[in-house]
């Protein structure tokens, strides 16, 4: 007994021994790592301080740019609000004085460098630069954005000041620019809406102004880059548009790395007293643990839920789906996910703000939640994208099943506060057949099948196929080409002629664009042009063909131009400018130009649609309906938008012959014709066809009967035959002409 008590003391000893090397060896090692700790918030510190100081450096150049536009804007009010100059500026013979108090003080000025006077057509009066006239005309100098704030100014309701400032590229570079109202001091005005005349100053952001307010900031290295210039420290400078202009770049001081320089050697001297307190902060971070711990559980759950729809996030579904697929495994079950992308919800948001989005998502949610099979999981992936998963012993039946309730269910108008959208869905499905495929490859797989499903139309379901690899491997490769066909200009465009139903004769042409892409010959617009609409590349393809066809149709000065407008161009707020810009470029008449546009998102936006109608129309261009008759098309849109001409779809005019249609298209065309619209008939391909077109009512025919679409040296060919065809054609009727 007394041997075993020996031995039992002598392991006791060696425990105890182990616990205290084991407890010395993890105080070691904890201090080192609180020596790290200690070091690396000092490096924290250090970057926070030099972050700061980066942040100071920032807001005062914000402050620097802010003031450079309210000097301008001061000097201004000061010029433009002034008794002599309401008395001078709008007299006969008032050209003088424009000339000494604006023109002339132009020169050698540190207020402003550009003086000018225009009108309210945007006419110059009075055009000076550094003390002398100008000779560009102002389009040519100034940016479009110019007409921005000219803009702004004549809308001043009689409260405001009507005065506008910003920042506007022209010849020389980055300018502030201000466009004020000339008035009397008090603001009172005698002159007509009509007759108004507006001051125009500008004041260049040249390397010396620059210079000048680094120094008066104190901002090191402070210069202008252009936009794609990447710097850690920059504030750009955008026009009235939102467009970046320009960035001011400078060079941090870093006095965060000078003062982590003194204080290190101090620091780490003092870190030795750490051991002293390690006991307390040991018992500290044990209680913090069991906080933490207690917490960890409703923090792991919070992390795997979208907090806007109170649905499962991304991260909760992944979890959700492997989950699945093991279970799938062990029971012999099929794994099914549904992957859906809500379509028109950008218009919501864009029509009716953030808000209303928000509630839109939750509706949704609400309303899928109630659809979903028990021991589903639903889950919103990300803006308007869900995600609904569950297990299945069957196949895709059940999953179809669930889509089409969803498509039913998202098919009907749905109340968000005081409004009413409609929105639709696009839906992938793919299945996971006894868990043999995995969470990635399903999610891959039902996310193809989605964007399948969006370019088939929208609003319907799509199974996954894995032919659908191999269309997106060439979907991508053709808009990669496409692309580069774009930016090179490797485009070419085809005319249809448009004909008078009455002479026959050529009246105008329908530009089209045509591709023929290198190493795969011509490429048919039904199959790129979706493909540039869903990749962004519409707008850019939009402008090469209406830039291409104002070009070409200079030498046709007798016919008119019909270019087609793509949704995506259409709800671009920009678009306008764009037109107004190659219509100026080209120097082409804008009253020879018809946009074509059609209807869908002229129902999804009426509002919007309607004000960009108007803004075309005011620069003069003609606004057409196409493919009217082709859907939900009504004679209450002809009222609605004041369409200058319809273009009845072809699949009405092949069905000519058939009783119902036919007078279907005759009351469509008198309806029109009522409104004093133009009716233009496309698709004629017989004689019959043309006859009955013409007999309805339709002032212009398109279509194969009378020409396909050919090249703009066929078409030059054509009328040059007709110009040599007509003073035959007189000559002739007047030698049949009986004598007086």
């Amino acid at each position: 007994m007394q041997a075993v008590g020996k031995s039992q003391s002598k392991g006791s000893g060696i425990g105890r021994h182990i616990t205290v090397t084991g407890v010395l060896f993890s105080f070691a090692v904890i201090v080192a790592v609180v020596t790290v700790m200690v070091l690396t918030a000092l490096e924290r510190v250090t970057e926070n301080a030099n972050l700061l100081d980066d942040e100071r450096s920032r807001e005062t150049t914000i402050g620097a740019v802010k003031t450079f536009e309210d000097q301008l804007g001061a000097t201004l009010d000061d010029y433009a609000a002034w008794d002599d100059a309401a008395a001078n500026v709008y007299a006969p013979d008032g050209m003088a004085w424009t000339v000494s108090n604006y023109g002339e003080m132009s020169v050698n000025s540190s207020l402003f460098d550009v003086a000018i006077v225009i009108d309210g057509e945007k006419k110059a009066i009075m055009t000076y630069r550094d003390g002398k006239p100008m000779e560009e005309p102002l389009t040519d100098f100034f940016a479009p954005s110019l007409w921005v704030l000219l803009d702004r100014v004549k809308a001043a309701g009689p409260a405001d000041r009507p005065q506008a400032v910003g920042f506007v590229t022209t010849k020389r570079g980055i300018a502030a620019v201000g466009v004020a109202l000339v008035r009397e001091k008090s603001g009172a005005l005698d002159a007509p809406v009509g007759q108004r005349r507006y001051l125009v100053f500008a004041r260049h952001l040249d390397d010396d102004r620059v210079t000048a307010l680094g120094q008066t900031y104190v901002i090191g290295g402070l210069r202008l880059a252009p936009p794609s210039f990447a710097a850690d420290y920059r504030v750009p400078i955008v026009d009235p548009t939102g467009a970046t202009l320009g960035k001011l770049v400078w060079t941090s001081r870093s006095p965060g790395d000078i003062a982590y320089a003194q204080v290190r050697p101090m620091v780490i001297q003092a870190l030795g007293l750490v051991g002293l307190f390690f006991v307390v902060l040991l018992v500290i971070g044990w209680l913090a643990g069991r906080r933490l711990r207690a917490e960890e559980g409703s923090a792991r759950e919070e992390a795997l839920r979208d907090r806007l729809s109170g649905l499962s996030n991304r991260d909760g579904l992944g979890l959700a789906v492997d989950r699945f697929v093991v279970e799938a495994c062990q029971a012999k079950r099929n794994v099914l996910l549904l992957y859906l992308d809500l379509d028109g919800f950008k218009e919501v948001n864009d029509s009716y703000g953030h808000g209303t989005g928000d509630q839109l998502i939750r509706a949704v949610a609400a309303g899928l939640a109630v659809l979903i099979p028990q021991g589903a999981v639903l889950a919103r992936i990300g803006g308007d994208e869900f995600a609904i998963a569950f297990l299945s012993d069957g196949e895709n039946a059940a999953a179809l099943q669930l889509a089409e309730q969803i498509l039913d269910f998202l098919v009907e108008p749905l109340e968000i506060g005081r409004r009413v959208v409609v929105v639709g869905a696009s839906i992938g499905i793919a299945m996971s057949p006894l868990g043999a495929v995995g969470r990635e490859e399903l999610v891959r797989r039902s996310d193809l099948a989605m964007y399948k499903a969006k370019e088939a139309g929208r609003a319907r379901m799509m199974l996954y196929d894995p032919s659908m690899d191999a269309d997106r491997e060439q979907r991508n490769a053709l808009e990669l080409d496409l692309r580069m066909a774009i930016e090179s200009g490797d485009l070419t465009l085809a005319y249809q002629p448009l004909i008078d139903a009455s002479t026959h004769a050529m009246t105008g042409v329908e530009a089209l664009v045509r591709w023929n892409r290198p190493g795969h010959g011509p490429v048919s617009p039904e199959l790129f042009i979706p493909i540039a609409e869903t990749s962004g590349l519409i707008e850019s393809l939009g402008l090469f063909v209406l830039r291409k066809a104002c070009e070409t149709a200079k030498q046709w000065p007798e016919l008119n131009v019909s270019v087609n407008v793509s949704p995506g161009q259409f709800r671009n707020p920009a678009f306008t400018d764009y037109v107004r810009y190659v219509l100026k470029q080209t120097e082409i008449e804008a009253d020879r130009i018809t946009l074509e546009i059609t209807e869908g998102y002229m129902i999804q936006n009426p509002q919007r649609t309607r004000q960009s109608i108007e803004r075309l129309k005011g620069l003069g261009v003609k606004v057409a309906l196409d493919d009217f008759g082709s859907g939900f098309s009504s004679i209450g849109y002809l009222r609605q938008f004041g369409f200058d001409r319809i273009k009845i779809d072809r699949s009405l005019v092949m069905g000519v012959n058939d009783k119902r249609q036919r007078e279907m298209l005759q009351a469509t065309v008198a309806l029109a014709r009522s409104l004093d619209i133009p009716v233009t008939a496309e698709g004629i391909e017989t004689e019959e066809q043309a006859i009955a077109m013409r007999l309805f009512g339709c002032d212009c025919l398109q279509g194969y009967w009378f020409a396909k679409p050919v090249t703009s040296d066929l078409i030059t060919e054509m009328l040059q035959e007709r110009r040599k065809a007509e003073p035959a054609a007189r000559r002739h009727v007047g030698a049949a002409r009986p004598a007086a």
